[in-house]
């Protein structure tokens, strides 16, 4: 008796979940609202979208400011729509601060450069800038074309936190992309971290970082740790190897939510 009244249930069961199927339309899961905002994509890859804020195009540096003196304007080299660090100008960061971007550089280190190891067109792209000198989250920057260094130091590594996944340098004399998805750390009110930093990076069309997470800004030497802090600026960095100076051209950033 009791195996009837359970075969009897399933029956009932299956009857209803068919009729429920049958009932269903496919538009009872279509959305519709809010629509996505219509952004119209660069004429070639590379090219900043429609909705993006532009950094610098190659004619001037005045979205950018002295990270040193934050009073004082951006004094690097702009020569035939190129920018090369100006070693003695020290580093530079956006006027702007951000939160979550997706961000566009392109770096190129001299043909002729020369050094090794880390003394090797030696700059970095901090994703969050957190004050004068090298403080902030860095993305490292570096000719790691047939050029040994420690791997957590190389071009597309988090800088001494997370090791590149490849390495697809070019020569020095070609143009290097990186393409980042950053998501900024969340703070509770008490100081502590609700979430750490995140980040995406291709570099020359290769992921390199798969939405890692950050153990905190960066540090030459020990471990880091993190400390509240809002929205930031990004910065650019003039390392002080002695090699020749590496250019940038092509900076653009989109604000994410």
């Amino acid at each position: 008796m009791k195996h009837k009244i359970v075969l009897t249930a399933l029956l009932a069961g299956s009857f209803f979940m068919a009729n429920a199927q049958q009932a269903a339309k496919p538009e009872d899961t279509e959305v519709w609202t809010p629509e996505p905002a219509v952004v119209t994509p660069g004429k070639t890859c590379g090219d900043a979208p429609s909705d993006a804020i532009v950094l610098f195009d190659g004619s001037n540096q005045d979205q950018w400011v002295s990270a040193q003196d934050r009073t004082q304007p951006a004094n690097w080299v702009i020569a035939d729509g190129i920018w090369t660090v100006n070693k003695s100008a020290g580093n530079i960061e956006t006027k702007k601060t951000f939160t979550n971007y997706q961000l566009h550089v392109e770096w190129r280190e001299p043909v002729d450069i020369a050094g090794t190891g880390q003394a090797r067109g030696n700059s970095g792209v901090f994703m969050a800038s957190l004050g004068k000198g090298d403080a902030g989250y860095e993305l490292q920057v570096l000719d790691s074309y047939n050029n040994k260094t420690y791997v957590n130091g190389m071009a597309g590594s988090i800088y001494k936190q997370f090791i590149p996944l490849a390495n697809p340098t070019r020569p020095p004399g070609e143009w290097q992309t990186y393409d980042v998805i950053w998501t900024a750390p969340v703070f509770n009110d008490d100081g502590s971290l609700k979430s750490p930093a995140r980040a995406t990076v291709i570099f020359n069309g290769v992921l390199v970082e798969n939405n890692v997470e950050l153990l905190g800004p960066t540090k030459y030497i020990g471990k880091p740790e993190y400390s509240k802090h809002g929205p930031s600026p990004i910065k650019l960095q003039a390392h002080g190897d002695k090699s020749i100076p590496l250019s940038f051209r092509n900076i653009w950033v989109r604000e994410l939510p």
